[in-house]
């Protein structure tokens, strides 16, 4: 890659790009929230949340000093983040509170970056993501779908002009926003019900001996002001 090369890739990497049209924004947030609603298509779409939500484990194990040794995403929408350390601590405290936080936290992020009218920085930042998180998947099922995932993203970012790319943003980060405040009642659902008797909240209260229900808060709580505070920003509010 020549100078110049490199120099071009730069500029569009850190320049602004202008923002769509409010009808737009808006548009793409109920295609997202159509998607998030809507049971079928949401048995589907829920494996972009479940790539976040175990992308969040994964990392967070990272930046806490353990040895993440495979993500495996399965064909129910589930997955599986195993990590080497101490069974307690902080470290997995904290590895564990970042699979439900994640996506609405990325959700908070990208729409930073959209308010901020850097829409192929978010785009490339997200294909950086998913390659960075591909090399730690150990299943099939989740490698194909990060894959396809990713390929998605190179494919608008390189292929279509700036209008279909900045829809294209907009309904991702929507989605993530919308999409990252369901899981948490599904999971309140099904415990409610005494099923996911090991879910994240479990695991929580007995590293910490404290009640589930005090991180279902929290995941709740996380959330919801994240599709507050990211839908503000999308809205230019």
């Amino acid at each position: 890659m020549d100078i110049s090369t490199a120099t071009s890739l730069w500029d569009e990497l850190s320049g602004t790009q202008s923002d769509p049209d409010l009808w737009v924004v808006g548009a793409t947030g109920l295609v997202a929230l159509a998607a998030v609603v809507s049971q079928p298509v949401w048995r589907v779409a829920r494996n972009a949340i479940t790539i976040a939500h175990e992308g969040g484990h994964g990392l967070v194990a990272l930046l806490t000093g353990r040895q993440l040794t495979g993500i495996r995403l399965h064909s129910d929408t589930s997955g599986l983040t195993v990590s080497r350390g101490k069974p307690y601590g902080l470290g997995m405290i904290l590895t564990a509170v970042a699979g439900y936080t994640a996506p609405p936290l990325l959700g908070l992020g990208g729409a930073a970056l959209l308010g901020a009218g850097r829409i192929t920085l978010l785009l490339w930042l997200a294909t950086a993501l998913l390659l960075a998180m591909l090399v730690m998947i150990r299943n099939a099922y989740g490698a194909v779908t990060e894959v396809v995932t990713g390929a998605v993203f190179v494919l608008v970012s390189w292929l279509t002009g700036p209008q279909v790319q900045a829809a294209f943003a907009y309904v991702v980060v929507w989605f993530l926003l919308l999409g990252g405040v369901r899981p948490a009642f599904e999971l309140q659902a099904k415990r409610r019900y005494g099923g996911a008797g090991d879910s994240d909240a479990d695991q929580l209260a007995r590293l910490t001996h404290t009640p589930a229900g005090l991180w279902l808060f929290l995941f709740h709580a996380v959330s919801l002001c994240s599709l507050a505070g990211g839908g503000r920003w999308l809205l230019g509010l």
